[in-house]
């Protein structure tokens, strides 16, 4: 006897900030997955910080009850809000009072209460901006002239999501630059001649590839067979760069089962962790 397929949930959730809302925004996203066939309807009030555009927040909340998630630092906007939530009996969630509450005991120290402090253009802003502008200069083996500027350098065959790992690294305020394993085609001499920068080398394996290629050139019309997407060709690549890894010392990642942020989190703990030797994560 089969079982009918379970209707999704739809529910309306509002997501009220003082400052761009990208926190708490994140955070709303990271709880909803955590439920099977509950898809939230987001409503987004970012830079709400006088009590004019609260009260608009407020309307459309009652216009379409749910749940009510906020990081208002205003002592007189969040008594407002949750006051108006209250009324219209809608669930209100300080979204970040929990964990700031509990590092402030660790740490004993009091909570700021400046809007939008996370969100400060501040040094860590400009340098991911810089780290941005950096990684989008060096894709794909461009500007390989000073490559020592760089914090980190991903290596890999075709496909190996060497471009979206360094554009997410950048945004975490990490140079990276990223070079491809091309056959027949050496890498940079600037490569072997860097002291201080992390070398990080990317593999998959070989099916993997050859279905990320394959869809590749699918959606560019192409419809040749080439050794792009031969098997033992493409295993001859990931051969190659295995040995020269393994000839350099360089720390490898295995990208297969992993996501672009999996990824990225295993070569900051590289960078903050030590360079001395090889690791096969996989």
């Amino acid at each position: 006897m089969s079982t009918a397929p379970r209707v999704a949930t739809y529910f309306h959730i509002h997501l009220v900030s003082d400052s761009t809302g990208e926190t708490l925004n994140a955070m709303a996203r990271a709880v909803c997955a955590r439920f099977t066939d509950i898809l939230p309807i987001e409503h987004i009030y970012a830079l709400v910080r006088s009590p004019r555009q609260l009260e608009r927040a407020l309307e459309e909340i009652a216009g379409a009850p749910g749940v009510v998630m906020h990081t208002i630092v205003d002592g007189a906007l969040r008594a407002a809000l949750e006051e108006g939530c209250r009324r219209h009996e809608i669930p209100c969630i300080a979204a970040l009072d929990p964990v700031v509450a509990a590092m402030s005991r660790y740490l004993g120290a009091p909570i700021s209460s400046r809007v939008g402090a996370q969100h400060n253009l501040d040094t860590d802003y400009f340098n991911r901006m810089e780290a941005l502008n950096y990684a989008m200069a060096h894709d794909d083996g461009q500007l390989g002239q000073d490559l020592s500027q760089a914090d980190v350098i991903l290596i890999g065959v075709s496909r190996t999501s060497k471009t979206p790992t360094s554009i997410y690294l950048a945004h975490r305020g990490v140079r990276a630059a990223n070079i491809p394993l091309v056959p027949g085609v050496p890498l940079p001499k600037e490569v072997f001649e860097l002291k201080n920068t992390l070398v990080v080398g990317l593999i998959a394996s070989p099916d993997r590839l050859i279905q990320i290629r394959r869809n590749r050139l699918l959606s560019l019309n192409e419809q040749r067979q080439s050794t792009y997407i031969d098997q033992e060709a493409v295993r001859e690549e990931i051969i190659a760069a295995r040995r020269l890894f393994e000839r350099q010392g360089w720390p490898v990642i295995d990208v297969t089962r992993r996501s672009v942020e999996e990824t990225a989190a295993a070569i900051i703990n590289l960078l903050s962790g030590g360079r001395g030797a090889v690791e096969v994560l996989g």
